[in-house]
Protein backbone atom coordinates (compact mmCIF):
# COMPACT_ATOMS: atom_id res chain seq x y z
CA UNK A 1 0.00 0.00 0.00
CA UNK A 2 1.05 3.80 -0.76
CA UNK A 3 -0.61 6.81 1.27
CA UNK A 4 0.52 10.34 0.38
CA UNK A 5 0.06 12.72 3.97
CA UNK A 6 1.07 16.35 4.37
CA UNK A 7 3.46 17.98 6.37
CA UNK A 8 2.28 21.20 8.08
CA UNK A 9 4.97 23.94 9.23
CA UNK A 10 5.58 22.43 12.51
CA UNK A 11 7.42 19.58 10.43
CA UNK A 12 3.38 17.28 11.77
CA UNK A 13 1.75 14.79 9.87
CA UNK A 14 -0.96 12.28 10.07
CA UNK A 15 -0.34 8.41 10.16
CA UNK A 16 -3.05 7.08 8.08
CA UNK A 17 -5.78 5.15 10.51
CA UNK A 18 -5.80 2.30 8.88
CA UNK A 19 -1.35 1.73 9.20
CA UNK A 20 -2.88 3.05 12.79
CA UNK A 21 -4.86 -0.14 13.55
CA UNK A 22 -2.44 -2.49 11.97
CA UNK A 23 0.43 -1.20 14.02
CA UNK A 24 -1.89 -0.53 16.90
CA UNK A 25 -0.74 3.20 17.21
CA UNK A 26 -2.87 5.18 19.54
CA UNK A 27 -2.52 8.44 21.43
CA UNK A 28 0.18 8.02 23.32
CA UNK A 29 2.37 5.79 21.38
CA UNK A 30 6.14 6.27 21.23
CA UNK A 31 7.69 6.07 17.66
CA UNK A 32 11.36 5.35 16.95
CA UNK A 33 12.32 7.50 13.56
CA UNK A 34 15.17 5.84 11.80
CA UNK A 35 17.15 7.45 8.82
CA UNK A 36 17.26 4.33 6.44
CA UNK A 37 19.46 6.12 4.14
CA UNK A 38 16.27 5.57 1.88
CA UNK A 39 13.69 7.33 3.64
CA UNK A 40 12.57 7.61 7.13
CA UNK A 41 10.98 4.88 9.47
CA UNK A 42 8.87 4.86 11.82
CA UNK A 43 8.58 2.16 14.15
CA UNK A 44 6.66 1.60 17.31
CA UNK A 45 9.01 1.30 20.89
CA UNK A 46 7.90 -1.69 22.72
CA UNK A 47 6.16 -0.81 26.09
CA UNK A 48 7.13 -2.70 28.99
CA UNK A 49 3.45 -4.80 28.50
CA UNK A 50 5.30 -5.75 24.94
CA UNK A 51 7.87 -6.91 26.88
CA UNK A 52 6.20 -8.99 29.43
CA UNK A 53 7.20 -13.12 28.83
CA UNK A 54 9.78 -11.99 26.60
CA UNK A 55 12.55 -14.41 25.56
CA UNK A 56 16.20 -15.32 25.94
CA UNK A 57 16.09 -14.74 22.23
CA UNK A 58 15.58 -10.91 23.09
CA UNK A 59 17.98 -9.81 25.40
CA UNK A 60 19.43 -11.30 28.31
CA UNK A 61 18.40 -11.01 31.94
CA UNK A 62 20.30 -7.91 32.56
CA UNK A 63 19.37 -6.11 29.44
CA UNK A 64 15.92 -6.94 29.71
CA UNK A 65 16.20 -4.76 32.91
CA UNK A 66 17.89 -2.34 32.10
CA UNK A 67 14.81 -1.74 28.97
CA UNK A 68 12.22 -1.94 31.24
CA UNK A 69 13.48 0.42 33.69
CA UNK A 70 14.04 2.88 31.10
CA UNK A 71 10.90 1.96 29.64
CA UNK A 72 9.06 2.66 33.09
CA UNK A 73 11.35 6.43 33.54
CA UNK A 74 9.68 7.53 30.33
CA UNK A 75 6.20 6.29 31.58
CA UNK A 76 6.31 8.65 34.51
Amino acid sequence: MRYEVVVTRKGQTTIPAELRRKYAIEEGTRLVVVDTGDGILFKPTPTTADLAGSGSDVATPEEMKRILDRLREEDL
